[in-house]
């Protein structure tokens, strides 16, 4: 098998990756970090309405691109190699799993959508709009506890990403998909501080609060879906933060040289070098598998394991190769670093049931 960039997929790279740096010039990471919505709207708004990343993995006929998951997934690497906040993780997670609502897989697998559920429907075409913002969160991860009486929900699910700032959420209780508006009677969400400040996360408490139900899907493809992404946002961070520390080594001197003249370093970049690719490759390997007829999650599960531990291992080689300066506020190494942990415990759960 041979993963190769086709010359449109290419171009989608070099394109968000354009739009990511010239926006940058007007707004920094920190400044996006701290305004009320977490993230740079304007930004948000050209990659939704100029390049339309919420519709790349909607099927036509709800209006979005039609492309595959793939292509989302290789915004998303862009995204995570600057740490860019934004709401498409949740957009994205969100979307595939309405596409598998009463059917168990993903339309992006290239298989013809059977007719989803009205509300499911509507649901699809906003966010390949890019009208409203959804997120997802699963009964079943640590901490959660929820029932389902009918439509009415009751419990809390802890960390659920960009729940703080989502027009709609999705809940899967059992094997039962259910929307939910973050607005309604018996329903809040808290925002929960998080060791990443780049993810936006929160907590939701339900009493007996009304929700849509859309349909019925295995609660174990969400973790994949969610596990998949994860592998993007790592792959597409660790291979920048290695690329920013090459680049410090070669301007750094001590004892009249570069740093990066030394063999021991050299030694030391070379091997997260083999990390940062194999992540890479195993990331993409992932989403190919995603879009297939039966994923298999051990390769899911493999490939979010290893990107994981690749990511870590770079963040925490950026932070000894800088020194110093590395643990400064003005630096962005320490936030590589809080990325990597944080991305490494979310949606880590994929069991091959």
């Amino acid at each position: 098998m041979r993963f190769a960039l086709t010359e449109e997929q290419s171009d989608l790279v070099a394109t968000v990756h354009t739009l990511i740096a010239k926006r940058a010039a007007s707004m920094d990471l920190r400044a996006a970090i701290a305004t009320p919505e977490g993230y740079d709207t304007t930004l948000w708004q050209t990659l939704t309405e100029q390049i339309g990343v919420t519709a790349l993995a909607v099927p036509e006929a709800y209006g979005g691109v039609g492309c595959t998951y793939l292509e989302a997934h290789l915004v998303l690497e862009e995204l995570g190699a600057t740490l860019t906040p934004s709401p498409l993780i949740g957009t994205v997670l969100a979307s595939e799993i309405v596409q598998g609502v009463s059917v168990g897989l993903p339309t992006s697998n290239g298989r013809k959508l059977p007719g989803l559920p009205e509300p499911a429907a509507q649901l699809l075409t906003d966010i390949a709009e890019g009208t409203r913002l959804v997120t997802a969160a699963t009964a079943g991860l640590s901490g959660a506890r929820v029932s389902a009486s009918g439509d009415r929900l009751t419990g809390s699910i802890p960390a659920v990403l960009d729940a703080p700032t989502a027009d709609t959420i999705l809940l899967v209780v059992a094997d039962q998909l259910f929307a939910l508006d973050p607005t309604a009677p018996g329903c809040t969400v808290s925002a929960t501080p998080a060791l990443d400040p780049t993810l936006q996360l929160g907590e939701i408490r339900l009493a007996d609060a009304q929700a849509t139900r859309l349909g019925s899907i295995d609660p174990t493809y969400v973790t994949t879906v969610g596990a998949t992404m994860m592998t993007a946002l790592q792959a597409g961070a660790a291979r920048e933060a290695l690329e920013r520390t090459v680049a410090y080594l070669k301007e750094r001197h001590q004892f009249g040289r570069p740093l990066g003249s030394f063999q021991a370093l050299k030694h030391r970049c070379a091997d997260l070098l083999v990390q940062v690719e194999t992540a890479r490759t195993m990331s993409w390997a992932a989403a190919w598998e995603l879009t297939q007829p039966a994923p298999d999650r051990r390769l899911i599960q493999a490939a979010k394991t290893w990107c994981s531990d690749a990511f870590s291992q770079v963040a925490a080689e950026m932070i000894q190769l800088h020194g110093g300066v590395a643990i400064t506020w003005e630096h962005d190494a320490h936030l590589y670093f809080k990325r990597a942990h944080a991305t490494a415990q979310l949606w880590k759960d994929v069991h091959a049931r």
